[in-house]
């Protein structure tokens, strides 16, 4: 079986886990400031701060740009549910935006459209690998006043222009699950150029406390205060020496994944019925999922069969995602309706994610194509 997706763990990244294993600190010691200032270097920005999974991460944004009970925060619907969960955390409404057709990205005219009086801030979400439109969102964010945050958890190793994702939004935040572009494991850490909310997210993923073991130790002191309410959000030193090795090897992941991508593009060139979706111009893809959509009058039967039969042939294709705002959670927690996001709606009944990770081999690439035209005959 060819996975959607999966980890790639080389001899040297062992070898650091190891190194950290055997160290003085399993947690809360230096591989952490080592990660973080390694990692906010390679995307451009000036503070990074990691934290247990990509969940935790938006948590974490959420609590730092003050989201709570009354507060309004637009999501698009098409993503993971940790993206409207995260606002849902902080006492808040998620408000679900459409997307667009062709990149399935947040459309900013249907996010400015649902802004209200009570709305505090905007996630975008670079869905697949692919940055959103940041030129129209940061002025529909300053025309309103409200915070921008990038979910960019598919697009680490992507930019927009000459600027790397990771630094597009007021926060930005990333997961390092194993079928991410690099992985700690399991992993998140946000990125922003504003010292204070750097402050705010370090508070927050220890308890709400001043200082952690480390810095207590480094002191000679016992004392410590807790400020805020916070969470237990910390992420391990020998996750941090994983992520340092990894991230050393990221840009030719990347590179890869685009070769990839470029294959399939080229396979499916002027098919009539499995369509890969746009790419902006100006945009560094990164490709963390590679998406078609499937065209025709049954298109959802066909991906309904393509998904089996792919599967039956040694293929793991996926479907990414059920529209969050169609989740039984939401219906009833929320009151949101089907006919809310026609557009991630329709693009739901035909989406199909194919095999994309670094280590396939020109010849599983083929493979997946070949299955595919054989399924659908084309």
């Amino acid at each position: 079986m060819i996975p959607y997706g999966r980890q790639t763990i080389d001899d040297d990244d062992v070898q650091a886990v190891v190194a950290a294993l055997r160290s003085d600190w399993l947690t809360t010691g230096p591989a952490v400031d080592e990660f973080e200032r390694a990692f906010a270097a390679s995307v451009g920005a000036k503070h990074a701060v990691a934290v247990s999974n990509g969940t935790a991460a938006l948590h974490t944004a959420m609590h730092a740009i003050g989201i709570g009970p009354g507060d309004e925060v637009i999501v698009p619907s098409m993503t993971f549910a940790a993206t409207a969960n995260c606002v849902v955390f902080c006492g808040g409404t998620p408000v679900f935006a459409d997307v667009n057709s062709d990149t399935l990205l947040l459309d900013p005219g249907a996010a400015e459209a649902k802004i209200t009086p009570r709305t505090k801030a905007i996630i975008a979400v670079d869905y697949a690998g692919q940055p959103c439109d940041y030129g129209a969102l940061r002025l529909i964010a300053e025309r309103h006043h409200l915070a921008l945050v990038d979910d960019a958890c598919h697009a680490l190793g992507g930019a927009l222009g000459d600027k790397k994702v990771g630094t597009l939004a007021d926060l930005n935040t990333f997961s390092l699950h194993p079928v991410k572009n690099m992985t700690t494991g399991e992993g998140g850490v946000i990125t922003t150029d504003h010292p204070e909310l750097a402050g705010s997210m370090r508070l927050f993923r220890n308890h709400g406390i001043t200082s952690d073991h480390r810095q207590r130790n480094a002191q000679g002191s016992w004392f410590y205060e807790m400020v805020d309410l916070g969470f237990n959000y910390r992420v391990t030193d020998f996750q941090c020496a994983l992520g340092i090795s990894q991230l050393k090897k990221l840009d030719g992941w990347i590179a890869r994944r685009r070769q990839i991508a470029a294959r399939y593009e080229e396979a499916f060139h002027g098919q009539s019925t499995v369509c890969p979706l746009g790419v902006r111009p100006g945009v560094l893809h990164a490709y963390h999922l590679f998406v078609v959509q499937l065209q025709g009058e049954n298109a959802s039967e066909m991906r309904a069969r393509m998904f089996a039969e792919l599967r039956e042939r040694g293929v793991g294709a996926n479907v990414h995602y059920i529209p969050v705002h169609l989740h039984p959670f939401y219906l009833k927690r929320f009151s949101t309706r089907v006919g809310q996001c026609p557009i991630a709606e329709r693009a739901y009944e035909r989406i199909l994610s194919l095999p994309m990770f670094p280590t396939m081999r020109d010849c599983d690439v083929d493979k997946v194509v070949t299955a595919v035209r054989e399924v659908e005959g084309i």
